[in-house]
């Protein structure tokens, strides 16, 4: 497969602060690629440098072959950005703003950015500063792809969108990928990106310390299992893939990791009050799973 973006060791330090220290990984032409970690683990920063809006301490980051720092204004031309906070001049009508976003562009926009609004919902008439929080992200996502570009870039997108908007912005990237774009989409909810992506690399304090493939990670995942009973016995659930029970105020918390189906006989055969089965956040995945 033909690299769309490749990291060799790239390290970058805010002066003695660690933003991020030797990732190195490739993301091909073609992919939906999911980056993953908890807040601060270093995917903004990364993706900062990828884009060429900050330069790395040491290592190295091209994106379609070229050198992020030396080539950074023609990469840029063929790359969709979507940054966790947008920021625009609050006077400016929303169709004003994305009009020049276009102008930036060697190619008629009209047609896409029209299209994306309305898929979108986003009232193009309103000024930025009477827009909601999540209608100016809406304003992100049409600024970002309104020039089908090449590779599209998600830092943390769906926030601040309702879960209707969300899947009709997976729809646009979906779309978007069967087009031909690539696809690198950073984010800290594992649902989201477990939904949408084919590859996934887990970052960590700054750190790669996981790529694989989404079915891989699915299997390997835990399940975070809530319990409340009057009378029930911990020691129930001393089995393989059982970790971290935790008992109290007639609940008993555990993680498990194996066939659910295993956890579901055992439960149908007991008093229950309440039973709450669900992802764990990917910090608890951190702490307990790649501790």
């Amino acid at each position: 497969m033909n690299p769309i973006i490749e990291l060799n060791q790239l390290t970058k330090f805010y002066g003695k602060a660690r933003g991020i220290e030797n990732v190195s990984l490739n993301v091909n032409e073609g992919e939906i690629f999911g980056f993953i970690g908890p807040n601060g683990a270093g995917k903004s920063t990364t993706i900062r440098t990828i884009m060429g809006l900050i330069f790395p301490t040491s290592g190295e980051a091209k994106v379609f072959g070229k050198n992020c720092v030396k080539d950074g204004p023609s990469i840029r031309e063929e790359i969709g950005y979507l940054p966790s906070e947008v920021f625009y001049y609050d006077k400016m009508k929303v169709i004003d703003l994305l009009n020049y976003s276009a102008g930036f562009y060697k190619k008629d926009c009209k047609k896409r950015m029209h299209e994306l609004a309305d898929i979108m919902e986003l009232n193009m008439n309103k000024r930025i500063e009477d827009l909601s929080y999540g209608n100016k992200k809406k304003v992100g996502i049409v600024q970002g792809l309104l020039h089908s570009p090449k590779l599209i870039i998600l830092d943390e997108p769906t926030s601040g969108l309702d879960p209707l908007m969300q899947k009709k912005f997976f729809n646009i990237i979906e779309s978007e990928n069967k087009n031909g774009a690539t696809v690198f989409f950073s984010s800290h909810i594992l649902a989201e990106v477990q939904e949408l992506c084919n590859r996934v690399a887990i970052i960590k304090d700054g750190h790669i310390i996981k790529v694989d493939d989404i079915k891989t990670l699915r299997e390997d995942n835990y399940k975070k299992i809530s319990i409340k009973s009057a009378h029930l016995n911990p020691n129930l659930f001393q089995m393989p893939g059982v970790t971290n029970v935790s008992n109290g105020d007639d609940q008993l918390n555990f993680f498990f990791k194996g066939d659910i189906n295993q956890i579901l006989q055992l439960l149908s055969k007991e008093p229950l009050k309440d039973v709450l089965i669900q992802e764990p956040t990917l910090e608890e995945v951190f702490m307990h799973y790649y501790k």
